[in-house]
């Protein structure tokens, strides 16, 4: 399989990230490295945030996938839990969906959930739980979408995006280039677009590092509605299947709380022959 490689980066400004000059401190590690290159780059010829957006939603990532997602949660004492997952994404004519089955431990077995991701903004998404010990399919609000998945550090919107972006929810600006783990990237600033998504959300403010070459997100940082800084997501382990870009591995460190969660994804397969009837309510009651 072929995977990325480390290059260096030359001619590289990232000056408003370097300045300071928004609503709070950027995070410069040596995983996300924003340091001055000796040619200033043209602003004007950056791409601007709703293209950069656009490009990583128009990058090919399969009619359709199953595989396999295994699932760490580890508390700030270190305490980890592991959960087994099945997990499947079909695009249909107007809609994105995403089914996922619980299969370990033994006490969220059979729980389910399934969400639809419609294409137009004039539809409203929608997400449903499935719950085995009530026997019920719960609906999921679109004011709970800022929650928190079973558990782990992403919320039913992350869920939701699958390495995609939202169209609406943000306002966004291209702060400058930056690199994260040896690749070059856009830096990205998103503003919700109004206070009642922000509370929906749970999230002030994103700057995000895409990268320039495969248009997907390789590092996010978050903060919280008072503007405190909530959390980090780092995608890793990217790597060509069956010719499609893949992402692996999924870090979500929680800098609040100090909990952590991994998505580690394996068994990935773009062409498996995946039934409609999978990706509907009746399914999470039935299971795999």
């Amino acid at each position: 399989m072929n995977t990325l490689t480390r290059r260096p980066l030359t001619g590289l400004l990232a000056a408003a990230v370097l300045t300071g000059g928004l609503a709070g401190p950027v995070l410069v590690t040596s995983a996300w490295s924003a340091t001055p290159g000796t040619e200033a780059v043209n602003e004007q010829a950056l791409l601007s945030g709703d293209e950069i957006a656009a490009r990583i939603n128009a990058r090919d990532d399969g009619d359709s996938v199953a595989r396999s997602m295994t699932m760490e949660l580890v508390d700030k004492r270190g305490k980890k839990r592991t959960r087994k997952t099945r997990s499947f994404r079909k695009y249909f004519e107007t809609e994105k969906r995403i089914a996922i089955f619980f299969e370990k431990p033994r006490n969220v077995r059979d729980t389910a959930f399934l969400t639809f991701d419609y294409l137009e903004d004039s539809e409203e998404d929608a997400q449903w739980l499935y719950l085995p010990a009530l026997r019920r399919v719960r609906r999921i609000s679109g004011s709970d979408r800022g929650d928190y998945f079973m558990g782990t550090d992403f919320t039913y919107d992350d869920i939701r995006q699958d390495t995609k972006v939202s169209r609406s929810d943000y306002n966004r600006t291209t702060l400058g280039m930056g690199e994260v783990d040896g690749r070059a990237c856009y830096v990205m600033e998103g503003i919700p677009a109004s206070e009642d998504i922000a509370e929906q959300l749970g999230y002030s403010r994103t700057v995000s590092c895409v990268d320039a070459e495969i248009w997907m997100v390789l590092k996010s940082e978050i903060w919280d509605l008072q503007g405190k800084k909530l959390k980090t997501i780092h995608t890793r382990d990217i790597r060509q299947v069956q010719g499609i870009w893949t992402a692996h591995l999924l870090e979500a460190e929680n800098h609040k709380t100090g909990h952590k969660t991994t998505f580690i994804m394996s068994e990935v397969d773009y062409l498996a022959d995946l039934s409609d009837d999978l990706f509907t309510r009746s399914a999470l009651k039935r299971g795999l």
